[in-house]
Formats: structure tokens, C-alpha cells, sequence
């Protein structure tokens, strides 16, 4: 068993290590204060080619593999939540269903340019009413003279609504099942589409930098081949979806936690207490001492959960572990960080408040920590 990284790992590792210190955190502060989208940090990041990371050359990716995808998240979520989620969001919701479920043209149309970063791509699941319960979609999609016909709603939906955005790909019920069961299908729907229209962003807790926003469909038509993957494969598409996505969350978990970690260190080496840096008193040295440990913890199942993928083995199990596990470390964590920091940890112009505020929603999107709970327990078999 070698838990080392190869030396194209390390080296994505490293990259995305001094573009997240130098190029990102300067502007972590006032982007998060603004909440302004970071336009030129994701210039940047696709000329690095970091949203094509782990797609195959051939569609305009760099060729690497999850694990070095997963090390990209942790390092740019370490400085800042928001740009690290809408890498995250991108690659493993918006460019990954052209990859895995795409037809040759739709990859020819769609994967290259995202994978280049050319631009970006939402993927709307979730619904006012249908969240963690995603089999009650209550978007319609009707099949009309060779043109889909949508109407709908989409809540919470990532990278929906920027200017580089190209579109959104959408589950929707296309009709009933043999068992008289909603039919639910995945369809495409490029940002032009007339009747399709998106809200001004929410005013996030968190992430606030990310672009996050609410879609409506009305008669919103498009073409009979922007369905994505057989028609009524939807449900078992985006589960397929959810289980790589899982694996993006919990990297950005682990690397929120290790950058709160990070700051909690730093100014317990340099804050002085009764007369020495309080590092030296053991009760801030056992609150850094466990903080290290599940990050540590959380930090190696994460990776084994992209090797397990790189691997092709089923992976579905270790990446939910990981999203449950990493979400909870990462409020743990943050909360003590901002602890060490007393008084001003609660000021938003140390790093730590901003990331407390990120950390809750690593414990609701990509399924809840309640619903981790259920999908382990189905996957062990009870």
C-alpha cells in the first residue's frame, strides 16, 4: 500500500498550492465582502487547465486523474470556498454528464469547450420541493413536434447565471414509466433558449463569491437532441453524477478545514497571552493537535475514494463516507479555529469568519448529512 503521490500529482498539487496563495487569497477577502463572481481568477484558472483536469485529451482536458482533480479542489478551497466550488461545480456537475453520458456530438459541442474553460455549465437538480427527495422533480418536459417543450422551476443551481455561463443541463419529467412512475430525463438547455430565464443570485450565507441562482422554464423549447443519455435514464444519470460530485464536496471540505487550520496556527504562534504565544498553552495545543487529526482522517478517505474511481472500482460507498465525514470535520474544525481566534475570529477580516460562513452548506449540498446516512445504510445493506 503507497499512500505517496506520483510526481504528475505532486506537481498539480504544487500549482494549484502557489496559484491558490498568490493569485487567489489576495482577493479572497473583497470578493467574499462584494460578492463578485471572480471573473479573472477563472480566466486564469483555464488557461492552467484546471477545468479540463481530469478529461482525456482528446476533449480538450489535460488527461490527469481524480485524485489530482480532488488534490486541485482541496488546495484552491484552503484559500477560498467560492472559487474552489465553482471549479468543483463545473467539472463534476457541469461537464461531467457530456462526458459520461454525451453522444459524440454533444462532446464535439459542449465537452471541449468546457473542459477548456471556455465556458461554463450548471446542472439543476434540485427544485423549490424536490431537494433531497429528487425523484419528486415537478419540472415537465413534452416532446412536441421534434422539440422539447419545458416548464419549470430549479433551485440553488452553481455557475447558472455568469456571463461565461453557456447553459444548463436539467432533469424533468418526460413522461410515465411501464409502472405509471414519473419518467425522468436529462435535457440540455443552452443559456440562449427563449423562455428560459435566470433569477438575480441569492444572498448567500456562504460561498458568496460562487454564482448561485434559481432557473424558471416557461415553454422554454429546445431541439429533440438535447436530451442527454437514453430518455428516462435521468434518475440513475444523476445518481452516477451525485457519486463523482461527492468526491468534489468533500475534497473542498477537507480543504476549507486545512486552511482554517492553517490561520488557527499562524495566530496562535503570534497571538501572546499572559506573557507567551498562546501555542504554548496545552489547551490550544490539543485543540490543534485533534484539528490535525480528522483532517488527516478526513483528508486520506477523500483520496481513497479517487483512487477508488481512477481504479474503475465501485466507489459509491467510500465517496459518501467521505462527503459525511469531511462536511463534519469541516464545521468541527472551523468552529475551533475561529475559538482559537476568540474575539477576532469573529471579524471578517481574518480569514476564519468567511469560512465559517462557507463551511455549513459542505454539510447540505450534494446530498445532507442525513441523507449520507441513508445512502450508507443502503449500501451496507440494511
Amino acid at each position: 500500500m503507497n499512500f505517496d503521490l506520483s510526481g504528475d500529482q505532486q506537481a498539480i498539487q504544487q500549482l494549484c498550492r502557489e496559484f491558490a496563495r498568490e493569485v487567489v487569497a489576495p482577493q479572497a477577502e473583497a470578493l467574499d465582502r462584494e460578492a463578485a463572481f471572480p471573473y479573472e481568477i477563472v480566466t486564469q484558472m483555464a488557461a492552467l487547465g484546471l477545468f479540463g483536469l481530469p478529461f482525456p485529451e482528446e476533449y480538450g482536458g489535460a488527461g490527469a486523474d481524480t485524485v489530482s482533480y480532488a488534490l486541485a479542489v482541496m488546495e484552491l478551497a484552503r484559500v477560498d470556498a467560492s472559487v474552489a466550488i465553482t471549479l468543483a461545480a463545473h467539472v463534476s456537475l457541469g461537464t461531467s454528464p457530456f462526458y459520461l453520458f454525451g453522444t459524440a456530438a454533444q462532446k464535439e459541442q459542449f465537452l471541449v469547450p468546457l473542459a477548456q474553460g471556455r465556458m461554463l455549465w450548471g446542472f439543476g437538480l434540485t427544485e423549490p420541493n424536490a431537494g433531497s427527495d429528487a425523484g419528486a422533480t415537478q419540472t415537465r418536459a413534452e416532446l412536441i413536434d421534434g422539440r422539447w417543450v419545458i416548464n419549470g422551476t430549479k433551485a440553488f443551481i452553481t455557475n447558472s447565471g455568469t456571463d461565461i455561463t453557456g447553459g444548463t443541463t436539467i432533469t424533468a419529467v418526460t413522461g410515465r414509466g411501464p409502472d405509471n412512475r414519473p419518467e425522468i430525463s436529462n435535457l440540455i438547455v443552452p443559456q440562449t433558449t427563449p423562455g428560459f430565464t435566470r433569477s438575480k443570485k441569492y444572498n448567500k450565507m456562504g460561498w458568496r463569491a460562487s454564482d448561485t441562482r434559481e432557473l424558471a422554464f416557461v415553454d422554454a423549447t429546445v431541439s429533440e437532441d438535447c436530451l442527454l443519455g437514453p430518455r428516462g435514464h435521468g434518475l440513475r444519470q444523476f445518481l452516477t453524477i451525485l457519486d463523482g460530485g461527492r468526491i468534489s464536496v468533500a475534497a473542498l471540505s477537507v480543504g476549507l478545514a486545512w486552511g482554517a487550520y492553517d490561520e488557527a496556527l499562524k495566530y496562535a504562534k503570534a497571538r501572546v497571552a499572559f506573557g507567551q504565544p498562546i501555542s504554548k498553552f496545552q489547551a490550544i495545543q490539543f485543540k490543534l493537535a485533534d484539528m490535525l487529526m480528522e483532517i488527516e482522517h478526513a483528508r486520506v478517505i477523500v483520496l481513497k475514494a479517487a483512487w477508488e474511481k481512477d481504479e474503475g472500482r465501485d466507489f459509491a460507498l467510500t465517496a459518501s463516507l467521505a462527503k459525511l465525514y469531511s462536511g463534519e470535520v469541516s464545521r468541527r474544525v472551523v468552529n475551533e479555529a475561529v475559538q482559537i481566534h476568540g474575539g477576532y475570529g469573529f471579524m471578517d477580516e481574518y480569514p476564519v469568519s468567511r469560512m465559517y460562513r462557507d463551511q455549513k452548506i459542505n454539510e447540505i449540498g450534494e446530498g445532507t448529512s442525513e441523507i449520507q446516512r441513508l445512502v450508507i445504510a443502503r449500501l451496507m445493506g440494511l
